[in-house]
């Protein structure tokens, strides 16, 4: 809706079956709110920014050196627990 184009040809886009023009990828880049070379990059450069901006919390520049002795099932469950601190921070007493 917000590139002003029919569903569909988001959709053919999406499965590779069209391919963009390049007013398409800047009302697409517009809409996602990023822009065409982080569109066309994967999002390579909002993640690298992403990671900076975790690394700058004191708790999780902790974590870090630990994550490399982790199980996979450890890392899901400390991801889980972030992830819910995150969306529903604890109140201090």
């Amino acid at each position: 809706m917000r590139m002003q184009v029919p569903r569909t040809y988001v959709s053919k886009i999406e499965n590779e079956k069209a391919t963009p023009t390049l007013s398409s990828l800047e009302r697409l880049a517009r809409a996602l709110e990023v822009t065409v070379p982080d569109l066309l990059s994967g999002g390579d450069r909002a993640r690298q920014e992403e990671i900076r901006e975790l690394m700058r919390d004191e708790f999780v520049a902790q974590l870090v050196p630990f994550l490399s002795s982790l199980d996979a099932m450890q890392k899901a469950s400390i991801l889980g627990q972030v992830r819910d601190l995150t969306l529903r921070p604890r109140r201090h007493a």
